[in-house]
């Protein structure tokens, strides 16, 4: 990483910490959850991330075998721990383990949708690929 880029991932971190401590900050002195905060926050955090992996931050640039293969294994295990996770997610905050108990229909359509994301990619690219 040249120095341009540790100065830049420097300053993002410090973004990133000023968002997330102000958010952290708003939640314990005035019980108040702001959404945008925390979406800002983990956006700069991927941002960071991307900085201090790949050199840019979004993760563009040069790459070479080696890292297109780490960016298909890490998008698909990604994708998996996602899955799990919104799944869990729903089931918590629903405080429900029954499905017809759920009210949030909305978050249970994202978590239906997450199931069958990769199944279409992967036929819609199998189709393309195999003509």
């Amino acid at each position: 990483m040249d120095k341009t880029n540790k100065v830049l991932a420097i300053i993002s971190f410090a973004v990133f910490l000023a968002v997330a401590g102000f958010t952290v900050y708003k939640w314990i002195e005035f019980n108040e959850i702001n959404g945008g905060s925390i979406l800002c926050s983990f956006i700069l955090l991927a941002y960071f991330i991307n900085l201090i992996n790949w050199g840019h931050h979004d993760g563009g640039g040069k790459k070479d075998e080696l890292d297109k293969h780490i960016e298909t294994q890490s998008a698909k295990i990604g994708y998996f721990i996602l899955l799990t996770l919104s799944a869990l997610i729903l089931f918590v905050s629903e405080g429900a383990s029954n499905l017809n108990d759920i009210q949030n229909l909305p978050l249970l359509t994202v978590v239906g949708l997450a199931f069958v994301i990769l199944p279409v990619i992967e036929f819609i690219m199998k189709k393309r690929y195999k003509v």
